[in-house]
């Protein structure tokens, strides 16, 4: 194992040097670490080979990952213990690799893009020698800025054109770039990447025609966009985003009916995690009030305890943490 830069900020972990018969073993224990548990089934384990690059940045990691054929499992034990919801974005560059989950089934090659979600069981393998690009981020993180994100869990995205472009891009650039930043700018980019990969996911045509009609979906991505754009506004609610995307407020709820979360607690929610992301920047000097003011909350008071609610520490410890 060899770690680069300062903090293991970039770390490489390799078989090379390992004893042949310690292989797979080590790889189970690379793969925990920079990921999260799953059982391996490999081709050949006495000649397995592979190396792991990650890179951090903020509350975002980045990892080139290349070995031999195998197969990675998420069981339900792995996730028995509480700890938080995470999303792998996997961007093939070498051979083709396959992704079950949730009675879906993707074939990926190079070219594209598709998520694996922590809290549900899948298998992910790969025949041939492979090369993968893998982000992480947590599903606080992107659920901020897209309305339950374990929905794109069964799309395969076009990594080549538009916004999916341009997040597959930077991507590839952030390694090049990685050495000469400053831990502060590393956390500004991994944010600028999960944004990047929020356009990706709403511009996408097939997100706006699966599992619900064209005019439907676009409605709630319409709907999302108005959210993140107005969390400043402490009047937020179903009169001012119905009327921001131009439907009535009974086909708001209408649309919103078959989801997970009302439109209040989902606002309420995406104000939380904008707070934090500010609290954590060590860019921003602001106070926590005039942060709390900024993401809607005019009152401190309840902003601190409705932060504490949902994050179990306070708005300073949380600032302490960046």
């Amino acid at each position: 194992m060899a770690e680069t830069g300062k903090v293991a900020m970039k770390t490489t972990i390799t078989t090379d040097g390992i004893d042949q018969g310690a292989h797979s073993r080590h790889w189970h224990e690379t793969i925990a670490r920079a990921y999260f548990p799953l059982d391996l089934t490999f081709r050949r384990p006495e000649t397995f080979d592979g190396t792991l690059t990650s890179w951090t940045l903020g509350q975002v990691s980045l990892s080139r990952l290349t070995s031999d054929a195998l197969m990675y499992r998420r069981l339900p034990k792995h996730f028995r213990e509480p700890g938080p919801e995470e999303f792998l974005v996997t961007l093939p560059a070498k051979s083709e690799v396959r992704f079950t989950q949730g009675g879906s089934e993707i074939r990926g090659n190079p070219g594209c893009f598709f998520m694996e979600r922590s809290h549900e069981p899948y298998e992910f393998s790969h025949a041939e020698h492979a090369d993968l690009w893998v982000m992480k981020l947590s599903s606080a993180l992107l659920g901020g800025r897209i309305r339950a994100p374990d929905r794109f869990c069964s799309l395969q995205f076009d990594a080549t054109n538009g916004a999916n472009g341009l997040f597959v891009d930077m991507v590839h650039l952030i390694p090049q770039r990685y050495d000469a930043m400053t831990e502060e700018t590393r956390t500004t980019v991994g944010r600028q990447l999960v944004d990047l990969l929020a356009l990706a996911i709403q511009s996408d045509e097939r997100v706006l025609t699966s599992g619900a009609s064209t005019v439907r979906a676009a409605h709630l991505a319409r709907i999302e966009g108005f959210v993140r754009r107005n969390l400043m506004d402490p009047d937020l609610g179903p009169d001012e985003v119905a009327a921001g995307c131009g439907i009535s407020v009974r086909y708001l709820h209408e649309l919103l009916r078959d989801t997970n979360t009302t439109l209040g607690q989902w606002i309420r929610d995406t104000r939380l995690q904008a707070a934090m992301e500010d609290l954590q920047n060590a860019g921003d000097r602001r106070s926590i009030g005039e942060i709390a003011y900024s993401r809607g909350f005019p009152d401190q008071a309840q902003f601190s305890r409705a932060f504490r609610a949902r994050f179990g520490v306070t708005p300073s410890e949380a600032r302490g943490r960046g």
